[in-house]
């Protein structure tokens, strides 16, 4: 009993945090297309600028790969107005910080400035999206990075390849097949007017979402929002290219190898549906029962007490289109992927044959009560759910509304997806080797 109280203590605890922390925002269009998102939130004396844009590496043509990625760097180069080579200085001597990234599906800019320089950060992303410089010196100098950068994460890391082996085997039309940071080559192959092309097609402001989250004065940040980006020409809707894959009736095999590692890999996945779909929260859930941390049950089981694995995990990789299921494991000893992959199918089966026990689902909501929490904890959090809750779910309001879909997943749910997508033929097993000749595949 006593344990009881305190779990549901606990869970009454984490609600009502939940509760609290709802997420109050404005939003409106200008007349060019661009949306806009104001969050005040006078906590502290920081201001949060960020420009979301509709997109990623599914945009790319299948010769020309790495664009989406490519222009994360390019467009830090510089603009009309701000010299090449001087952004980061004035975002350091300002006080702030900024970043960017790159997904399949988007690409997100971001300052993180004192609040009284919030129209600082305004002009340098309405520069970076009305006043580009997109020159011969700025690409041969971002090529070089960008191939560094692969070189460092990807060619010359363990097991870095692991994504592109699964994406490339598991979709066979849509662009999700490559890697987001893509190939070299198709860059270099690249002409200017290629770029300035890709530049004047999807960096326009009625593709993308312009979010200030932070310590501001509302009525001031409207004003210089309008002044800022309100004169940027709205441009050519972008129309997005439908992609349909064939379900998955019969298990794919493949083989890797990679020249890094000497400890083969387990890697089964399964491709899932789009991110926009309850489904995809309640295979967010199943990831959880099996790999998060060290009581989920393939850790517990396979890590802990048979001692047959390194490491094992299980996570689920939510996408706008689809999304993948991707199991992995470091088969330990004289065990092998094939044992670790018998284990990993036993786990499945009892997912698809029982339901978990009512104290694992209640461990299981206050994980997600507890995540829900911490992806909201930070002004940058809420700026970036923000943006990506109104451009890849079209609703805003999602950022408050999200945890209660999680909340009313039933027990029974979960068993019946397991079944539905978690099933031997309608995965792709990957053999993920060391390399016998050392080559780069």
């Amino acid at each position: 009993m006593k344990k009881s109280l305190m779990t549901l203590s606990a869970a009454l605890l984490l609600g009502g945090i939940a509760s609290a922390q709802k997420v109050a925002f404005e939003e409106y269009n200008l007349d060019n297309g661009l949306h806009v998102i104001l969050h005040q939130d006078k906590s502290a004396p920081v201001v949060v600028t960020s420009v979301m844009y509709h997109v990623g590496a599914k945009d790319e043509q299948p010769n020309r790969t790495g664009f989406a990625h490519f222009f994360e760097h390019l467009l830090f180069e510089g603009t009309d107005n701000i010299a090449r080579g001087e952004w980061f200085k004035i975002v350091t001597a300002n006080g702030g910080n900024n970043n960017a990234n790159t997904s399949d599906d988007r690409t997100y800019y971001y300052e993180v400035f004192p609040s009284n320089n919030l129209q600082l950060a305004l002009w340098m992303e309405s520069e970076r999206l009305m006043h580009p410089v997109i020159n011969q010196i700025g690409v041969d100098t971002q090529n070089e990075v960008v191939k560094e950068e692969k070189r460092l994460r990807i060619d010359n890391q363990p097991y870095g390849n692991i994504l592109k082996a699964v994406k490339q085997n598991l979709f066979k039309v849509h662009p999700y097949r490559w890697t987001t940071i893509g190939e070299m080559e198709h860059l270099d192959a690249a002409k200017l007017e290629e770029f300035q092309a890709f530049n004047k097609k999807f960096y326009i402001p009625n593709n993308a979402v312009l979010v200030v989250a932070g310590d501001f004065d509302p009525a001031q940040a409207k004003e210089w929002v309008k002044n800022y980006f309100g004169p940027i020409q709205k441009g050519t809707p972008v129309v997005k290219q439908k992609f349909e894959e064939a379900p998955i009736t019969q298990a794919i095999k493949a083989t890797w190898e990679d020249p890094n590692i000497q400890i083969p890999m387990m890697v089964c996945t399964y491709r899932t549906p789009s991110m926009k779909t309850r489904d995809a929260k309640v295979l967010d859930m199943i990831s959880s029962i099996l790999s998060d941390g060290k009581s989920s049950r393939l850790y517990k089981k396979v890590v802990d007490d048979k001692k047959m694995a390194l490491q094992i995990g299980a996570f689920n990789y939510t996408q706008e289109d689809y999304g993948m299921y991707i199991l992995y494991g470091l088969p330990m000893g004289s065990n092998t992927t094939e044992s670790l992959l018998k284990e990993v199918d036993e786990e499945i089966v009892k997912l698809q044959t029982e339901l978990i026990s009512e104290k694992d689902y209640q461990k299981l909501q206050n994980n997600f009560e507890s995540q829900y929490v911490n992806s909201n904890a930070s002004i940058e959090g809420i700026a970036e759910n923000l943006a990506s809750s109104y451009l890849l779910h079209g609703d805003v309001n999602l950022i408050n509304t999200e945890i209660d879909i999680y909340r009313s997943i039933t027990r029974e749910e979960i068993r019946e997806v397991a079944k539905k997508y978690l099933n031997p033929n309608q995965r792709l097993i990957l053999d993920y080797v060391p390399a016998k000749d050392k080559a780069q595949n």
